[in-house]
């Protein structure tokens, strides 16, 4: 796989937002990765391998964010913490 960075959009769907329980979810995923991760969000940009990056992002619902990785297993890396972003975080919000 190519070494090229690549990008996904994603959207905080519940309803609290990116909080400490969703941030270790999605940090916890993002460290099975060999590849570096980080976040947009406006001009923002942070490594998404640290749970208080996460939080600095102030990510609540509905803010759009960009997930973008380099490394061999990017694509592999993307795809999964999309997934967190997209079904895991609803169904922490539907625990509640």
């Amino acid at each position: 796989m190519s070494n090229s960075p690549v990008k996904r959009e994603v959207v905080i769907p519940n309803k609290q937002g990116m909080h400490a329980r969703p941030a270790e979810m999605f940090v916890r995923r993002a460290q099975q990765f060999k590849a570096k991760v980080e976040i947009v969000r406006d001009d923002f940009r942070v490594e998404a391998k640290s749970i208080m990056n996460l939080l600095m992002l102030g990510a609540a619902q509905g803010t759009e964010l960009t997930l973008e990785a380099e490394g061999d297993d990017a694509q592999e890396a993307l795809d999964a913490l999309a997934e967190v972003v997209e079904k895991e975080f609803l169904i922490e919000d539907a625990e509640k």
